[in-house]
């Protein structure tokens, strides 16, 4: 599989430019957040009482599959709040004095938003728990007998973290957050009113059949739906005059290998092989990533979560294994026996 195919079903951000260019995309308020709307109603509740009571928003952590919009939540809060967006992840506060700079930044309500929080190394991690709670952070400084503590305080703000492995946040972290938000894959529906929203944003004329043949194919995902969006437009602008009907959307997304369920060629390889040399499964994470040449990050991050979500995999004690609609969607005879698990039991 190519890497341009590769990248234009994955769910992370892919370089600047494309960031810069989703930013455009995004909503600003609340009311322009399209889809999530069990977490829009209750974000709306909490801002309202943050907002007539003059208090910071309390610290909230959103949870889910990556691009499906928890970044813009946190932008919208802030905007909600008329503060400022402090942007920071998990993998680049490596030490405390890196926390201590980013939260003398924050002035009073200001936003702190952490991506892949459950990232932050321990040590890290150890700081946050006062600032949450009190407010401030106490430094040591020297060892032995010359060590001294230092307590700073720091301006009544807002922590919203986010992360795509709820498991891997630490119980004392999770227990410091106030509210809890699961962010998941969008229906259609959603996805297509988003894109109506992105195309009048980029002046592209597309047709209501193209925009729905476009969001069934976006995995459940706005940014690969506005990604499918943007290359439907560069398509329909070198070969059908900048206008996108449906048929111009379907071959676009048909020179791409995106089937009609959003499913890729890795994704079609990734189930062949667990079909054919695997007789379905189960089998190990590690087996298919060494089967198929890709990382086992690469699959875990950007196959299985869809995969998932359709019923297409399931996972077990013994490995991944395939379902009935998975040997429906590729044609393929499911075995007359069951598969014994134990020979690939490494994931």
């Amino acid at each position: 599989m190519s890497e341009a195919r590769r990248r234009i079903i994955s769910p992370h951000s892919l370089s600047k430019e494309e960031e810069d260019f989703n930013w455009s995309l995004r909503p600003r308020t609340l009311d322009e957040v399209i889809g999530q709307r069990q977490i829009v109603e209750r974000l709306r509740i909490s801002l309202l009482a943050s907002r007539s009571r003059g208090e910071p928003f309390p610290h909230a952590l959103f949870h889910g599959p990556p691009g499906l919009g928890k970044t813009t939540l946190a932008n919208v809060i802030a905007n909600e709040l008329g503060t400022k967006l402090h942007v920071s992840s998990g993998p680049s506060l490596t030490r405390p004095g890196d926390l201590l700079g980013v939260l003398t930044k924050l002035e009073r309500r200001d936003v702190l938003f952490i991506d892949e929080i459950h990232r932050l190394p321990a040590a890290v991690e150890e700081y946050i728990y006062p600032a949450m709670e009190d407010f401030k952070v106490t430094f040591t400084l020297d060892k032995g007998t010359y060590a001294s503590s230092m307590q700073i305080n720091v301006k009544p703000f807002t922590l919203l973290g986010a992360t795509t492995r709820m498991g891997l946040v630490s119980k004392p972290l999770r227990d410091r957050f106030g509210n809890f938000h699961h962010v998941d894959f969008y229906p259609p529906e959603d996805l297509a009113l988003i894109l109506e929203r992105s195309a009048r944003i980029l002046g592209l004329e597309i047709s209501q059949d193209a925009v729905m043949q476009i969001a069934r194919r976006s995995r459940g995902t706005p940014r690969v739906a506005n990604r499918l969006l943007r290359w439907v437009r560069d398509y329909a602008s070198v070969k059908a005059s900048g206008k996108a009907d449906v048929r111009t959307a379907l071959d676009a997304l048909q020179m791409e290998g995106v089937d009609d369920l959003g499913l890729t060629d890795l994704d079609r390889q990734y189930l062949s092989a667990m079909i054919r040399y695997y007789a379905g499964g189960p089998v190990g994470i590690d087996t298919l990533a060494a089967t198929l040449n890709e990382e086992r990050d690469t699959l875990e991050d950007v196959v299985e979560p869809f995969l998932l979500k359709i019923g297409f995999i399931q996972r077990t004690k013994q490995g991944r294994q395939a379902t009935e609609l998975a040997y429906q969607h590729l044609g393929e005879k499911k075995p007359a026996a069951p598969h014994e698990g134990g020979l690939f039991e490494d994931g």
